[in-house]
């Protein structure tokens, strides 16, 4: 099949699992024959973990990339444009050290992004901000003159508000002052101690200090955050509301510097899944910007990367 029909091939970082879609035909690449867009076959979709992703490390990100293509094709399959949106790739320096030591494994057209400039692609759109709240939270869109501009990302220790594990980290700070001014524990305190398979309240710092990976370790206690605003907790619920404006300041920094915020595409493992945040991050954006339109990503983000591979041919 590589002989004749060009095989695009996408592929979504997350912070915590990794999506790679490949489909073949569409626009031909140099030497290969015109396939018609309508007869795209699919030709690998594949899930897995994003352990081993060290986007920091070039050479290694691009060698974990190309074991991941070889992985995931069929044998003897090879890709004609390889488009990647990479969780914690923070800077187009950083994107761009990636992306050339892909093409030089690969010798194919190349394109590596932060994992936020899939969803404008995915939905369709030329042009719109992109806002991811899962394990982490990011947003991203570009200037007129089409530079991109980042913002937020800086991971669970130090950001990521409005994401799992910021979430995680502001409902234990959150639980801390409350101790410490002597309320009495709520359903957030039993929830995140049972979470934690902790004792007390005070045990929850040692706890989150104990994560070798923080983002993916105090992510996946959020479900419990949320179970607790259910149960009524007053503390939860100001946790995610919190979490809520902070998604939306998000686009505000964006509008800030000059970036057109008309269409902002939301996904993520979090906001798209918990109604109570997603509601908090839409009321945080229309008071702050009522022109912004909010747009939930109804299909996975990945089809913005094979997009951008299509566009590489």
């Amino acid at each position: 099949m590589q002989d004749s029909t060009p095989i695009a091939v996408g592929i979504d970082v997350g912070g915590t699992k990794t999506h790679l879609r490949a489909e073949a035909g569409g626009n031909p690449g140099p030497g290969q024959s015109a396939v018609a867009d309508h007869v795209r076959m699919s030709v690998a979709d594949h899930v897995r973990m994003s352990r081993g992703w060290r986007p920091h490390d070039p050479l290694s990100a691009a060698a974990w990339l190309a074991a991941l293509i070889d992985e995931a094709l069929p044998q003897g399959a090879r890709p004609a444009a390889v488009a990647v949106g990479g969780h914690a790739c923070e800077t187009p320096r950083q994107c761009e050290e990636i992306r050339s030591a892909l093409h030089t494994l690969l010798g194919v057209p190349c394109l590596v992004v932060g994992d936020a400039e899939l969803l404008a692609p995915a939905a369709g759109l030329d042009k719109g901000v992109g806002l991811v709240a899962g394990t982490g939270s990011v947003a991203v869109g570009r200037l007129p003159g089409g530079d991109t501009v980042q913002v937020g990302g800086w991971g669970a220790v130090l950001g990521d508000e409005g994401g799992s594990a910021g979430l995680v980290r502001e409902a234990a700070r959150a639980l801390w002052a409350a101790h410490d001014r002597g309320d009495p524990p709520d359903a957030l305190a039993a929830r995140l101690i049972a979470a934690f398979g902790v004792p007390e309240v005070p045990a929850l710092g040692a706890a989150l200090e104990s994560a070798t990976q923080p983002s993916s370790e105090w992510g996946r206690h959020a479900p419990s955050v949320f179970a607790a605003a259910e149960d009524g907790s007053p503390i939860a619920r100001r946790v995610i509301a919190e979490g809520g404006r902070a998604l939306a300041s998000l686009v505000v920094r964006l509008a800030g510097r000059g970036v057109p915020v008309d269409d902002v595409v939301v996904a993520g493992s979090t906001v798209l899944v918990q109604p109570a945040l997603y509601e908090a991050f839409t009321g945080a954006l229309a008071e702050a910007l009522p022109s912004a339109r909010p747009r939930p990503l109804r299909v996975p983000p990945v089809e913005g990367a094979v997009a951008l591979a299509r566009s590489l041919r």
